[in-house]
């Protein structure tokens, strides 16, 4: 298993060198030596880590985003299997159908009669022109 620089750990996680190095003081994530001499982290620690905290605190919940498309409306349908979803959203007059982990909607406790807000990005936008 490789060993990661604690620069390289910070990058994968986006955080700081700094909260990296924090978190190995607090004895939150183990330290392991590297062939330079230095510290680091072993990728199996780094994996075991990720598993107990899969969001780290210091990243916070999302503030902003990219995508410009933003429909707020109410989930009417939700099918799911063992490993995903397809969640059904009024928005206006509009449908919109998204096929998502099963882990998401239980993780954001979607139902039916749930408000949420779908957001679109896509690099392939089809545009019709209606009949008159």
């Amino acid at each position: 298993m490789p060993n990661l620089r604690i620069s390289e750990v910070a990058a994968l996680l986006g955080v700081s060198d700094d909260t990296v190095r924090r978190w190995i003081d607090q004895g939150r994530l183990e330290s392991a030596p590297l062939d330079n001499g230095r510290m680091g982290v072993s990728g199996k620690e780094l994996a075991e880590f990720l598993e107990a905290e899969p969001q780290p605190p210091e990243l916070g919940r999302t503030v902003a985003a990219s995508a410009r498309n933003r429909m707020r409306g109410i989930v009417t349908r939700i099918v799911k299997d063992t490993v995903m979803a397809q969640v059904e959203l009024r928005a206006g007059p509009f449908r919109i159908v998204s096929l998502v982990s099963r882990e998401s909607v239980d993780e954001l406790q979607l139902e039916v009669g749930s408000v949420a807000v779908a957001s679109v990005k896509s690099t392939h936008v089809v545009v019709e022109i209606p009949e008159s």
